[in-house]
């Protein structure tokens, strides 16, 4: 679910190439994840495969609310001042809110049948947008680049810290249901919450401003490696952590435990890294390389995040699939990924070539995805 505007599947000059790789690989990770739950036989889940599958499909959402953090202060440097990129980043939030809500009535719509008060389910968008929200206000506030990391940095820390207490507080029944659902689960009311799910968007806030420092001073390299060193302490902290007993009374390890939630931030920023080295290495072979054109369409994914989503959901879900929903073995669900991951590509691709058209042709126009 990409942060700027979608025009084309070509990348602007002010894009970074590596971010979009790794928002596609959240992309497939994302249809994954959804079409193993969907489209797989019930008796499977309890194997091994399935729940291996479950595991790495599950990295989908926190690495689309992390790169919405790292993506969202990029937006914000590269307005004209701190004010008006405030105000970018802010309305760029309420806009996601408001897409949440509106995804909602289009699945009510196309795939009718179930309850109106669907319509009111917490889904990543919900905690995407008021996120966003947050960080635009954090970063108004925020006099320096270092006060940007520190303050972005301890948002996530207390909200992971904060969630296993929230989620068992009794103080939460008091609150109307409608914000219940946003702090803690509440069946198929909720698939995310705000606890502790909105913190990977303000890590990815505190990442993406160490890296907006590191463009502007031409440190990027040195910074990405230190990046991916503190991302491996944070996954080894949070292994240590986890075996360990727990200081609180009630947490799980899978959902809302602080030590999870470490191991996800590090594993996101050793793999942006990662992506920066290739993206260095695709540099040095002047994008002729055949790793380039190998990563090409993972860019197209990454371009059109929010596109792929918006229709891929009722895809895999509704009656467009219903004729296998949990009816296929596992080695079946991963043929079916790959061709309907195939599907989205063309998609992406077709939606592309009307935009072109429709586009006024002017001389020497540039395609350009701005920041929104």
């Amino acid at each position: 679910m990409s942060s700027t505007v979608e025009t084309g599947s070509r990348p602007s000059r002010a894009r970074l190439v590596y971010l979009d790789w790794a928002r596609g690989i959240a992309v497939l990770l994302m249809i994954e994840a959804h079409t193993l739950d969907a489209w797989t036989r019930l008796d499977v889940r309890r194997t091994q495969a399935f729940r291996d599958a479950t595991i790495l499909g599950g990295f989908a959402a926190p690495f689309f609310l992390w790169l919405a953090g790292v993506s969202l202060v990029f937006a914000a440097a590269r307005a004209a001042n701190p004010r008006d990129g405030v105000r970018a980043v802010f309305r760029r939030g309420l806009e996601i809110f408001v897409l949440a809500f509106l995804f909602r009535v289009q699945g009510f719509l196309v795939t009718p049948g179930g309850p109106l008060l669907l319509i009111f389910r917490v889904d990543v968008l919900n905690v995407m947008g008021p996120a966003i929200v947050a960080c635009a206000l954090l970063w108004g506030a925020a006099r320096s680049p270092a006060a940007r990391v520190a303050l972005f940095g301890a948002a996530a820390i207390a909200i992971a810290m904060a969630s296993p207490i929230v989620r068992a507080s009794a103080l939460v029944d008091r609150l109307p249901v409608w914000f219940q659902w946003y702090l803690r689960p509440a069946g198929e009311q909720t698939t995310f919450t705000l606890m502790p799910w909105a913190g990977f968007v303000f890590a990815g806030a505190a990442c993406g401003a160490v890296l907006v420092e590191a463009h502007a001073a031409g440190t990027t390299r040195r910074v990405h490696g230190a990046l991916a060193a503190a991302g491996a302490a944070l996954v080894a902290i949070g292994f240590l952590t986890a075996a360990r007993p727990s200081i609180y009374a009630s947490s799980s390890f899978w959902t809302s435990s602080p030590t999870w939630f470490a191991i996800r931030v590090g594993i996101l920023t050793i793999a942006l890294s990662g992506f920066y080295v290739l993206d260095a290495a695709v540099n040095r072979e002047r994008g002729h390389s055949a790793l380039s054109s190998w990563l090409a369409p993972l860019g197209v994914f990454g371009r059109a995040s929010l596109f792929v989503y918006w229709i891929h959901v009722e895809l895999v879900y509704g009656y467009a699939s219903w004729l296998w929903r949990h009816r296929l073995p596992l080695w079946a669900t991963a043929a079916a990924f790959v061709a309907f991951s195939s599907l989205m590509y063309g998609a992406v691709v077709l939606r592309d070539r009307v935009l072109t058209l429709r586009r006024p042709r002017r001389s020497g126009a540039v395609t350009h995805a701005a920041p929104a």
